[in-house]
Parts: structure tokens; sequence; C-alpha cells
């Protein structure tokens, strides 16, 4: 494979922090000054005029145990109580939002994200279940995954998801090296995880993800080669296997990790070649970008084919044109040019809530060159290159003008052969792909005016 012949001096050279644009402009140029006022008045009007389908993402934040290296915002407890009084909250902002929309907007995606979904007992899945489909014309064929932390799972949990909807399952997993899950501090044999699987396809939830994490403390190559080995033992659908991100300055728990333990950028490349080499071989997956592998069959593959591919909050998706709607603590929607995000801090959530407000704590407007350059690092990210004319087409600019500065700051990354010009369009090359990242953050307008970047680093 040409990924053999990636010179480590790229990892070097490149391997520096940038966005992973699940949204553009990045959260990170998201402001308290942003008007709800002027975002409830930009949704009113869409929903007296249009239909959009919708997304619906729920913030499920609670887990029992702190795994040291997650990077999401959770609540640890073991005070079960606290999930029943957080789905009350989730009712009043439910109703909050309900209202502002037009009643014959379809939701065609729905995620329980986390956290640790099931940390919610069966009944409780049902209640929010209940709560969604009493409020919204969720359709016949929409998508509904949950967040699944195996050793947070019973039968009567996945009982209740094919009861609500459930279709799609991500199971989390990281690493089965029990080294690893020691210095993670998340203890899951393998045959935890195989447990969770048949239940889950003895109910016919046969759509399955697993999510590994590459760069953790004490992997190698020869470890995590193993891990992939039994992981595609499970026959899943879709894997998404993710590059650790070590911000301690922004989680604070990841100073527990043993620092010196963690593969440097070069072994983190090694494991991420090991990783494409593994799950493309034969073509049983195919390498959709960044962290996604999918069938050959699968959606996604085929979305990215026939160039239909979109990139959100949620990673790449079939369904990006819906407007997302986000409940619960410092979720992000998306819809009407805007994104919005909520509280962080449960407290602040509640009491906004209380006041019958929506519990928005900062969001952006997207300007005219915003969307622009969403769509072209979209396109970009989704297609593995960008044809000049089709862009023009698609935003009604003079693509190649528009554009011509960052355009012509591919020189370097065309020299490394990370990219491929032409006199109308770039393409992306099988090494590039690794650096997708550094190559979307030349059509970013906002990176030159950061002081410091506060993202994880490419690599």
């Amino acid at each position: 494979m040409i990924l053999q012949s990636v010179d480590l001096e790229l990892v070097q050279k490149y391997n520096q922090p940038g966005p992973r644009y699940t949204s553009y402009p990045p959260a990170t140029r998201f402001v308290s000054s942003f008007s709800s006022e002027t975002l409830m008045d930009r949704l009113a009007e869409n929903n007296r005029t249009e239909a959009r389908d919708l997304s619906l993402y729920f913030h499920l934040p609670f887990c029992k145990s702190l795994c040291w290296y997650c990077g999401c915002n959770t609540i640890i407890t073991t005070q079960q109580g606290q999930s029943a009084a957080y789905l009350d909250l989730i009712a009043q902002e439910l109703n909050l939002i309900q209202a502002r929309l037009n009643p014959n907007r379809k939701v065609v995606q729905i995620h329980f994200g986390g956290g640790t979904p099931t940390f919610l007992l069966p009944e409780e899945i049902w209640r929010l279940g209940e709560m969604i489909r009493d409020r919204f014309n969720v359709a016949d064929d929409a998508e509904f995954g949950v967040e699944i932390d195996p050793r947070r799972l019973t039968r009567e949990h996945v009982k209740a998801l094919k009861a609500i909807g459930c279709n799609r399952v991500s199971l989390g997993v990281q690493d089965h090296n029990a080294i690893v899950q020691v210095a993670i501090h998340r203890i899951q044999p393998k045959e935890m995880t195989a447990q969770a699987i048949e239940w889950l396809r003895e109910v016919g939830i046969d759509l399955i993800n697993i999510d590994l994490i590459y760069g953790l403390p004490h992997q190698t190559p020869e470890t995590f080669a193993k891990t992939l080995e039994e992981v595609m033992e499970f026959h899943p659908d879709r894997l998404a296997v993710f590059s650790y991100a070590h911000v301690p300055w922004i989680k604070p728990s990841q100073k527990l990790l043993q620092t010196d333990a963690l593969p440097n950028a070069e072994t983190k490349l090694e494991l991420l070649k090991l990783t494409i080499e593994k799950l493309t071989r034969d073509e049983q997956f195919v390498y959709i970008g960044m962290d996604h592998f999918a069938r050959p069959n699968d959606e996604l593959a085929l979305a990215q084919k026939n160039k239909t591919l979109q990139r959100n909050f949620q990673g790449y998706s079939t369904r990006g044109s819906a407007d997302i709607y986000s409940f619960g603590i410092s979720s992000i929607s998306q819809a009407e040019g805007a994104y919005w995000q909520n509280f962080k801090e449960l407290p602040v959530y509640k009491d906004s809530l209380a006041r019958g407000e929506i519990p928005i704590e900062r969001g952006h407007f997207l300007s005219e060159e915003d969307i622009i350059r969403r769509t072209t690092i979209m396109r970009l990210m989704c297609d593995l290159g960008l044809n000049f004319t089709e862009m023009s087409r698609e935003l009604g600019i003079d693509f190649a003008e528009h554009f011509a500065s960052e355009i012509s700051s591919l020189d370097d990354l065309e020299a490394d052969g990370l990219v491929e010009r032409s006199g109308d369009g770039v393409v992306v090359t099988e090494t590039g792909r690794l650096f997708i990242r550094n190559i979307a953050m030349r059509f970013d307008a906002y990176l030159p005016q950061e002081s410091e970047r506060r993202f994880s680093r490419t690599i």
C-alpha cells in the first residue's frame, strides 16, 4: 500500500493542533453574546415556511465511573435517581422547542449520546422514547442510534431500546488489552462485549458499530492488532477508530493517565496505518475518512461513492441535510444558519429551564462566507477532493478565484504528496487521507485569528 511509504518526518511536520470540523466554524468560535432572541425569530420564520427534516440528539451525561481518557462532558455519580430528575428537565426543554417547530417536520434521525445512555434504567429508556414520539413525527425508517457501554448493559436495557425503535448501536470498546484497560481505568473483558452483542442481535438490533481508540497508554502495533482481530470476530457493520485527544487543559482528569506511556506521534501513525490496512484488506471495509470505516454496501460507503456524504456533530452522516435539535447539557444544535450550545453545567441548565428559557449558553450565526467555507471543507472531507467547476456551480461563485490564495497555499502539501492538483480541482492522495484535517485547515479563515489553538493534534 502507498501508506507504507509515509515518511515519519511528515508526521512531525503536520502533527499540529487543528479542528475535527464537525462544524465550521468550530465550536471554539461560538460566543456567549449570541442572541437567543434573534435565533428564535429565525427559527420561527423557518418553521412557517419550511418543513425540513429533523435530527434529534439527546445528551445523557451520567457515568458510574470515570474513564481517564474521556473528553466528553460527563457527570460521574452512583446516585441512580439523578437520571429520572434529568429526564424531567429534558421534558421541559422538549416542550419549549416543540412549541416552536412546524408539526409537519419529520424526524429522520435520533441519537442518544453521553456519558452512558444506558445509565438510565430500562423504564427510563421507555419514558424517553415515549417523550420523543408523543412530541414528534418520527419517520418509519428513521435511523435511531444509541451509544452503549457494555459494562452498564442488561438484557432489560436491550429490550427497552428495541421497544422504543432503536435500530443502531455504537459499542464503546476502546481496547481489549488488559494492561491498557487498567491504565485508562476501564475494565471491559472481550466476553462482556460479546454478551452485549448477543443480546442486541437476539432482539433484532443488527446494525452494530464498534468504537476503538488508538493512542492510549501502553498501546503498541502488536497489541492493537490483536484487538482489531478480536473485534472483527464480532462482524460489526461500522468501526470508528478514534485518535486519542490528550487535552488535559480542557479535561483535567486526563492528568491521571501515565503520560510517559502514551504512544508518540510516530507510533500513533503506525497504529492508524495498521488499522487501515487490516480493515480494508480484501475490501472488508471502506475507509470513509479520519476515523470511520464501513462495509462496502453500507449507506455511508454508498453515499461517499455518490458524493452525497455529509459531516456534522455526529461525524459522517447520510442525513446531514436535516436540522439538528439537541437536548441536554452541553448539546449543540444546528439549524437556519446558526449553531447554538446548551449550558454545560447542570445547575445553570436547570435554572434556565425553571425560568421558562431555552438553556442556550453560546452560539454562532453563519455569514455567507462561513457557509461557503463550511461547504468547501465538508466536501473536501467527505469526497476527498474538490472539483472547482462543480463547487462554483454549487456555491454560485468562481471557486478558483474566490479561493486563489488557499489553492496556492497547497504547494507544500502537493510537494509532500498529500494532494494532487489540476487546472480544475484538487484530489487527496492515499497518504493525504491521513492528514485530511491539515488539508481542510488551509480553507479555514478563522485559524489565522486564533491566538492559541485549543484543539487536539491531527495525528
